[in-house]
């Protein structure tokens, strides 16, 4: 599909949208026929996407309010805060697209998001293009909203099937994927690091986050005991032998077992306990903001950016991959990558690496495996050749 055509068929569909609304505002208010769109949200519904309210077959009152504004709570929770923000945002871009075009964005109509997705992935204005997966993205943000509105879009259909089918294969490309850190370069990182409040607390952010093999937001969403604060994603329990770390995923809870290391130099667990002891930290989050003379701690949580930028400045300290130009190693490596060195350098069974990151399947396991030896399993050999 060249983007001549696609501007024009957007051209089109616009003057037909505009038309249509013309139309339908000559109609007086007797002969004009009832709404099939649903009603306008209010505020909180436009911001979170839920449509929950009291039935009109029953009676408003003060208690069934109070349901009603627990049930939106409850519908909040049921995706991670990231994802209903990114859906938010998704809705809000194509509503935006929409306007400027006279379509109407209420109504789940594949020609026009079949339009939409390829003005993404060639934009008319010269914009850069988005990525496949990010489109993709963008499809099941607008898919989530219209569910919440009672609709439902149709993702199967020609006009969006094919044309995102055209997309994969014209601009799509092997994702991205981050180099894994292995335990000596992550001892050489922590060996830069002092005893001083704010390298206590760093040192336990790699250690901690290598051996559970934790995503970064997973590390900041630590807390010390369970119901500690309302945005946590997990606790820490320590034991004679390790710790136990519990955390909400979306589907459910998983458990991570970090054992104590060979030396306290390397173990996880040592620096845990010595942040929690020095910073004098008993409640809330674990992982928090230090004061700029390193004299105490915040109340506030870390956020998930300095996991990332702590990883690259010791990286980058350390010396790891000299040969390359620094540019280029800080692509290398970011937050995913104490994840994906637990998973390529854990010299265990795979089933353990597998359930340590709490992954539903040994194929997206493998995904993380850098050094995986991809023909362990000789089945050429196997079937005698």
């Amino acid at each position: 599909m060249s983007n001549n055509v696609a501007l024009s068929d957007v051209k089109n569909y616009s003057l037909e949208m505009v038309t249509k609304q013309r139309k339908a505002v000559e109609i007086s208010s007797s002969e004009a026929p009832a709404p099939t769109n649903p009603a306008p949200l209010d505020e909180r519904d436009r911001s979170s996407g839920s449509t929950t309210t009291v039935p009109d077959s029953v009676v408003s009152s003060s208690s069934l309010e109070r349901l009603v504004e627990t049930a939106r709570d409850y519908a909040e929770q049921a995706t991670a805060e990231n994802t209903n923000a990114a859906y938010k945002q998704d809705w809000a871009h194509y509503s935006s697209w929409c306007r400027r075009r006279g379509a109407d964005q209420l109504t789940p109509d594949p020609q026009l998001i079949g339009l939409y997705i390829t003005e993404m992935a060639a934009p008319q204005n010269g914009s850069p293009a988005l990525s496949v997966s990010t489109i993709e993205r963008r499809l099941s943000g607008l898919s989530w909203n219209y569910r919440q509105r009672g609709q439902s879009l149709d993702r199967k259909d020609r006009h969006i099937a094919t044309v995102l089918a055209g997309i994969r294969r014209k601009h799509g490309r092997p994702p991205e994927q981050k180099e894994p850190i292995s335990p000596e370069e992550l001892l050489e990182m922590v060996a830069l690091l002092s005893f001083g409040l704010r390298d206590m607390r760093d040192r336990s952010i790699l250690l901690l986050g290598y051996a559970a093999g934790l995503r970064r937001s997973e590390i900041v969403g630590l807390d010390v005991n369970r119901d500690d604060t309302e945005d946590g994603k997990g606790w820490v329990e320590l034991e004679d032998g390790g710790a136990i770390i519990i955390q909400k995923t979306k589907t459910g809870w998983k458990e991570a077992e970090v054992a104590r290391g060979s030396s306290d130099q390397s173990c996880p667990v040592h620096a845990l306990e010595q942040w929690l002891h020095f910073a004098r930290i008993d409640h809330g989050p674990i992982f928090r903001r230090v004061l700029r003379d390193n004299s105490g701690v915040q109340a506030s949580r870390l956020s998930d950016k300095h996991v990332a930028r702590l990883i690259k400045k010791t990286m980058l300290e350390a010396g790891i991959r000299p040969e390359l130009p620094d540019a280029e190693r800080l692509k290398l490596f970011s937050g995913h990558s104490l994840r994906t060195g637990l998973a390529s350098y854990a010299e265990v069974d795979e089933r353990h690496v597998q359930k340590q990151l709490g992954h539903a399947s040994p194929q997206m396991t493998r995904r993380y495996q850098r050094r995986r030896d991809r023909f362990r399993v000789n089945l050429t050999k196997a079937a005698g050749l």
